[in-house]
């Protein structure tokens, strides 16, 4: 396997990080500290084509591959981990399932406003139903040419802000997972209602609500895929969308890393640079060696992707091993930081709260363990 980067990946990075620096960085704490969502960051990165990296061309997209945008996520998620799942969800999932599992119809329609100013959100979980989505209890049921969606979902990313919902329902209760169906959802559907966003340890500035579907009746032809594909659909979307959160919690932890070196090459204590010290070598070498394992396995996870090849396990083991190392990372940065680092003086401790959710979204820890050792045939 080469890991040489081609002139074209390598340009997605630089540009990447050039923006990430220039106007990520700037306002990540503020945007933090007053729970705001990002508008201005996520108008520009519609203006750029950050979020269209992989949507073909004939959608106004760039046509790239999955490598180039998780470098791209990466310099965002070092920067600001709010602003990466913003684009993880909308560009990595959301888009990947609409290009997927969209009619032509559904695509001409979606995917080039997703391109220019529409952001997506996708609408799984519910009160009842984490991990266990088996257990959906929206319901869509048909009516004449239509489906009449009933139920609500909570903990969803970009929800507020988006301008379309792909949301799951159960149009067969008896069916299990087999009997869920997709539905993709316009915002200005009168029968969709957003709630106030929750309060969260981290990610401030990314918007996560509660979603209402009272009577909201939705036309056939705006279901996505077969009825009763929904469960095939989503977790598609989520090996998909592992891959980004890996690659978040990479960017993450890296962030912590830089932030760390920084910090104790400045800070003296007993006559010395921190930096100086040997545990202080030793801990950032640790840390440094296992965040480049993390972005190997994001890496590996995307490369097949690219070429066709089945990724789901490898996504789940990317996810597992780069969200319990951000967590990580974090916390021994932040006691190299001392005092200051449990203060907002210095970003460590908004890495580490941002790190958390890591290990809990687009499927828990546990539940990447599952999907590992299911395909590795131990059951």
């Amino acid at each position: 396997m080469l890991f040489d980067l081609t002139p074209e990946q390598q340009l997605v990075q630089k540009l990447a990080r050039d923006f990430a620096q220039n106007e990520v960085a700037p306002i990540a704490a503020e945007i933090d500290r007053d729970s705001r969502f990002p508008q201005e960051t996520v108008d520009k990165l519609f203006r750029y084509g950050f979020f269209g990296i992989c949507c073909p061309k004939e959608y106004g997209g760039a046509g790239g591959d999955t490598v180039s945008y998780v470098l791209m996520l990466e310099e965002l998620a070092k920067c600001c981990a709010s602003t990466a799942v913003i684009t993880s969800v909308h560009g990595g999932l959301c888009m990947y399932l609409l290009n997927r599992f969209g009619s032509a119809e559904q695509k001409a329609q979606w995917l080039p406003r997703m391109n220019r100013d529409t952001l997506c959100s996708f609408a799984l979980t519910e009160p009842d139903a984490g991990t266990d989505a088996a257990t959906v209890s929206t319901m869509a049921v048909r009516e004449g040419e239509d489906y009449v969606l009933n139920g609500s979902k909570t903990f969803i990313t970009n929800a507020g802000h988006a301008g379309l919902y792909i949301i799951l329902a159960s149009t067969d209760r008896s069916k299990g997972t087999k009997g869920i169906t997709a539905f993709l959802v316009s915002a200005d559907n009168p029968g969709l209602t957003v709630g106030p966003p929750e309060e969260k340890m981290g990610l401030h500035a990314s918007a996560t609500c509660e979603v209402i579907l009272q009577d909201c009746r939705v036309p056939a032809r705006d279901r996505l895929g077969r009825e009763g594909e929904g469960m095939k659909i989503a977790l598609s979307g989520l090996d998909c969308g592992r891959i980004g959160i890996a690659t978040q919690s990479v960017g993450i932890a890296q962030g912590a890393i830089d932030q760390t070196k920084e910090y104790v090459s400045q800070r003296v204590q007993f006559g010395k640079r921190i930096s100086q010290f040997q545990n202080t070598q030793f801990v950032l070498a640790s840390l440094q060696t296992k965040t480049d394992a993390a972005r190997l396995m994001a890496w590996r996870a995307a490369a097949l992707r690219d070429g066709g090849k089945p990724f789901g396990k490898e996504a789940a083991m990317a996810k597992l091993f780069a969200s319990e190392n951000a967590n990580e990372v974090t916390r021994a940065c932040l006691q190299l930081f001392g005092g200051y680092g449990y203060t907002r003086a210095y970003p460590i401790e908004r890495m580490m709260r941002d790190a958390k959710v890591t290990e809990i979204y687009e499927g828990t820890s546990e539940a990447q363990k599952i999907v590992i050792s299911r395909a590795m045939g131990v059951r």
